[in-house]
C-alpha cells in the first residue's frame, strides 16, 4: 500500500516558551521536527509544512529525496491542504496527517491507522477519557460530564488520499483538525488505540517528558 506522510510544523507554538517555535527546540539531542520525521520513515514521501520564515531550518532536514518542504498557509486546515495538493501530481493511496509536536508516536500507533484504513476511509487514534469530567464556570464546578464514549484524539489521522483532498477542498479554514474536515464531508472515521507515548508538546514541562519518552523507546 502506497502511503504518504504529511507533517504539519508551520505554526508558532508559543505556549511552549523559548526562543524558537517549539518544532526547532531541542529534545534528546535532535530538534523536534527531526524526531517526528524518523517516525514516518516507512512513507513514500514526507511532506514537512512549514512556516515561510523556517525554510532554511526545514531544508537542513530534508536530507533524504523523499523529504519535501512545502510552505504552508495562515491557519492548520490552509498547512494541510497545501501538503496535500503537493501530492497530487503522483497521489499516493493512503495519507498520514500528523503534528509535528508529537515526535513519540511509535509505529504500533501508525500501523494501527493504516490497517484500518483498509476498511474505512479515514482512521485515527483516540485515547478513551478516564478521569471525571466537570463543567465550571467563575472557578466553581456547576456539573458533572458523562465521559462514556469520549475521547481524546491524536495523530496521525489517516485517509484515502483522494476522499481527504477533496474534503478539505470545501473545508472552513477554522476547522479544528482533519477529523473534523473528513465528518463534515461525510466520511467515516474508525477509531484505533492510540498511546499515552503519543503525547503533543503544548507547554515548556513536555519538553522534558518527551525527552524521556524518546530515551526510554530508544533504550537509553
Amino acid at each position: 500500500m502506497r502511503y504518504a506522510a504529511i507533517i504539519v510544523a508551520a505554526g508558532r507554538g508559543t505556549r511552549a516558551g523559548g526562543a524558537l517555535p517549539k518544532q526547532w527546540q531541542p529534545i534528546a539531542g535532535r530538534p523536534v521536527a527531526a524526531w517526528t520525521l524518523e517516525r514516518f520513515a516507512g512513507a513514500e514521501l514526507r511532506i514537512l509544512v512549514v512556516h515561510a520564515d523556517d525554510r532554511d531550518r526545514a531544508a537542513a532536514l530534508a536530507d533524504s529525496s523523499d523529504i519535501r518542504v512545502v510552505v504552508g498557509g495562515a491557519s492548520r486546515a490552509a498547512s494541510v491542504r497545501a501538503g496535500l495538493e503537493a501530492l497530487a501530481d503522483d497521489a499516493p493511496d493512503r495519507v498520514l496527517i500528523h503534528d509535528v509536536a508529537r515526535p513519540c508516536v511509535t509505529s504500533t500507533t501508525i500501523d494501527n491507522v493504516l490497517m484500518a484504513l483498509q476498511d474505512s476511509p479515514g482512521a485515527a487514534p483516540a485515547l478513551p477519557v478516564t478521569d471525571a469530567l466537570w463543567a465550571g464556570r467563575d472557578g466553581r464546578v456547576t456539573g458533572l460530564v458523562p465521559r462514556d464514549g469520549l475521547f481524546r484524539a491524536q495523530t496521525p489521522q489517516g485517509f484515502h488520499y483522494n476522499a481527504i483532498r477533496d474534503a478539505h477542498r470545501h473545508a472552513p479554514p477554522e476547522a479544528a483538525d482533519d477529523v473534523a474536515v473528513a465528518l463534515a464531508a461525510g466520511l467515516s472515521v474508525a477509531i484505533v488505540d492510540g498511546s499515552e507515548d503519543n503525547l503533543k508538546i503544548t507547554g515548556p514541562a513536555d519538553f522534558a517528558r518527551a525527552a524521556a519518552i524518546l530515551e526510554r523507546q530508544n533504550g537509553h
